[in-house]
């Protein structure tokens, strides 16, 4: 029975053991350790990784030279049963190749996220308001899978909030001023349209959506109209209308803004939360009466689940905390992390978390999602236990992180093709070996990010060599199959196999699932996390405070709750000129009190890092390089990036003025670009003294270098 005797197409993804030349086939080791003999297509083709704005790269002709042991590669091509001993042959007729060499990633490079985060936040752009001024009124939630809107009149609060979210990311990474115009108008837009504030209870509360009616007029939609949530006021909807205006703030410093979050952390307070000693928030509040515990609400009446108790922390809470610092902020962090600690782990029932539950935390098992775990929320558990353990050290947050990051791969990752699963049953039938996928095999874009980010998180924070293996394997398969590099943005769903899945509404790049959030989430936390933890390279983020915004006119700047000492302010600019009043290992910049206004770069370093150099300026064709710290033979890389910036340019000066050291591989290095330059290309020194000038006399490269005094 059930005999494979078809031919059919899949993916396998893994390392290369070996390549038989004679033979034209080489073996493929997955994840989980099976090994598989490809045989090449007499047709097949190779190609590089690319990200969204890039061309396609072809690696035909060298990917036989590339299949060498260790290199991670992607295999798509068609089984045929017809092998030796009844096997199944594989003919490879695609190849996907992570990098150059054995060992690169391409989306590990400095730039990968801070590029694919541009082109998301261009896509969008132009998606929602075309060439013309950025108006939201003309924003819809729903769009095609090239962008174009449908004809729904639909504005949905969360989706608004996400896509401001996403402007403001990109803003912090790019210093783009249309991202963060495109947030300041979402946010004003938010306001004024979507809030509804009851000064008499002292809260603030979000309408599900307006509908614009074809005369320009606006309906209000006060209670959720999704069927889970019918007639009520999800807990979830009322955090994520905070995902934008948070993220935001971080940048301006905007009181108004933080007037309408406080509002809104009193109604958790005040309405969602359990006041009793069992704990926790509920996930349904009746519109009317703020209820939990209204009959209305009918089986969601008293209940609690992940998103009620868990959610609040990466959609907001995290991101307040870094903008303030205040304990209040920090303290509702742990209130929430302490409740999931206690109540999520079921690993004697199941190697999933348990996450819906009655009001005295007994499991629930009568909502739609019944005795099924949701593998993204497993993810993202991980990941933000781990946040949360730099905060505020507790052993209970690292070993449930720790815990998830062991178990969940043998579970909810496809281990034959990379990615991470949608909803499997909770527990095996008898008989069964492999946990039921209960709706399809399609991977969701979102679930892809929560394994990205927990990975990479936990492979920097806990060191442990199986966590990187999983972040590269969650990021490999994420950018070779989910980037629309033909029409933008990134694809709702594939196949478990890696081709777009593009029905139904799972078909569009904009919908009430999907908008400018987990997207954008993770390019600004990937390159956080792989700049800063993994690779040890700096990173610029961008500030642009109101005067007198911060209350203590402090810009805290760190951009994610990392380890306690691990990172530190290298530089900072104002408007374009250097400023030295900050704090570099608190990660705090006191703000002048004399500019209407202020844009500020700030550039973070790993503890580790004790160089910096970064191109100023390119003016009449000469290029100005500010040198700092040490330039030892490991910075060498770094010093190289900036010059590689300037390409094109007939002559550099080095302001070597803050440099303490240089060695003699920097030196010849600088000798050797010299020469490639050619004769007419100038090189001046300005402002080095001591050790460094010497070094460089010594070297007698002064003959080929004009030095300048300061």
């Amino acid at each position: 029975m059930n005999k494979i005797d078809f031919t059919f197409s899949d993916l396998i993804a893994g390392y290369v053991t070996q390549f038989d030349k004679t033979k034209d086939t080489f073996s493929l080791k997955t994840s989980d350790n099976r090994e598989f003999l490809v045989q090449l297509a007499p047709t097949a083709f190779g190609e590089l990784v690319r990200n969204l704005g890039e061309a396609y790269r072809d690696a035909t002709a060298q990917m036989r030279e590339m299949l060498v042991p260790g290199r991670f590669v992607f295999a798509y091509g068609i089984f045929y049963p017809d092998g030796e001993n009844g096997d199944c042959a594989f003919a490879a007729n695609h190849l996907v190749f992570l990098g150059r060499s054995e060992n690169e990633y391409l989306f590990e490079t400095q730039n990968w996220w801070i590029k694919q985060v541009r082109q998301l936040a261009d896509f969008y752009l132009e998606a929602e308001f075309g060439d013309g001024e950025i108006d939201y009124s003309e924003y819809r939630t729903n769009l095609t899978i090239a962008g174009d809107k449908q004809k729904s009149g639909r504005q949905e609060t969360d989706t608004i909030s996400r896509l401001v979210y996403g402007f403001a990311s990109a803003y912090l990474l790019t210093g783009e001023d249309r991202f963060l115009e495109a947030a300041e108008k979402g946010t004003k837009y938010l306001r004024e349209h979507m809030r509804f504030r009851d000064e008499s209870e002292g809260i603030c509360y979000w309408y599900h959506a307006v509908d614009i009616k074809a005369d320009g007029s606006e309906q209000k939609i006060f209670a959720s109209e999704f069927g889970d949530d019918y007639d009520a006021i999800p807990c979830y909807e009322q955090i994520y209308a905070l995902a934008g205006s948070t993220q935001t703030y971080r940048i301006t410093g905007d009181r108004l803004i933080k007037d309408d979050i406080k509002a809104t952390v009193n109604l958790f307070h005040r309405f969602f939360k359990d006041k009793s000693e069992k704990g926790g928030y509920y996930s349904h509040i009746d519109p009317i009466t703020l209820s939990p515990y209204s009959e209305s609400l009918g089986r969601n009446r008293a209940k609690k689940n992940w998103n009620s108790v868990g959610d609040h922390a990466p959609a907001y809470l995290i991101n307040l905390w870094l903008a303030t610092g205040e304990p209040e902020y920090a303290d509702f962090l742990e209130y929430t992390f302490d409740t999931i600690a206690a109540h999520f782990p079921d690993y004697d029932a199941s190697p999933f978390v348990q996450e819906k539950f009655n009001d005295d935390w007994s499991k629930d098992y009568h909502t739609v999602q019944q005795n099924r775990a949701i593998v993204g929320h497993n993810l993202k558990i991980a990941w933000n236990l781990t946040r949360m353990h730099s905060l505020n050290a507790k052993e209970t947050y690292k070993n449930f992180a720790e815990k998830i990051g062991h178990v969940i791969p043998g579970v909810g990752c496809d281990r034959q093709r990379g990615g991470w699963y949608d909803m499997e049953e909770r527990v095996l039938a008898p008989g069964q070996k492999f946990y039921r996928l209960v709706w399809h095999d399609r991977k969701a874009w979102w679930q892809q990010e929560q394994g990205i980010l927990a990975y990479y998180i936990m492979a920097g924070v806990y060191q442990d060599p199986d966590f990187i293996r999983f972040a590269r394997e969650g990021a490999a398969f994420y950018n070779a199959w989910f980037l629309d590099t033909e029409s933008g943005g990134v694809y709702f769903n594939v196949l478990a196999n890696g081709q777009p899945y593009a029905l139904g509404t799972e078909r569009g790049k904009g919908s009430h699932s999907m908008a400018g959030y987990h997207s954008f989430e993770l390019c600004y936390l990937a390159a956080i996390y792989i700049n800063l933890l993994i690779n040890q390279e700096p990173m610029d983020f961008y500030f642009k405070p109101m005067p007198g915004g911060f209350p203590d006119n402090i810009l805290r700047v760190q951009p994610d709750i990392l380890p306690p000492g691990s990172i530190r302010i290298g530089e900072v600019w104002l408007n374009g000129h250097k400023y030295t009043n900050f704090d570099p290992e608190a990660l705090t910049i006191e703000l002048p009190t004399d500019r209407n206004e202020m844009k500020f770069r700030v550039r973070i370093v790993p503890a580790g890092v004790d160089f910096d150099a970064d191109l100023i300026e390119v003016s009449d064709g000469v290029a100005k390089i500010d040198l700092a710290g040490s330039l030892e033979p490991s910075m060498l890389k770094y010093f190289k990036e900036e010059l590689e910036k300037a390409h094109g340019v007939k002559g550099v000066i080095l302001n070597m003025q803050d440099l303490k050291s240089i060695s003699d591989e920097a030196l010849r290095y600088l000798a050797f670009y010299k020469q490639k330059a050619g004769s007419d290309f100038s090189i001046a020194v300005l402002g080095a003294e001591g050790s460094v000038k010497a070094a460089i006399e010594q070297s007698e490269l002064n003959e080929e270098i004009s030095l300048l005094a300061q």
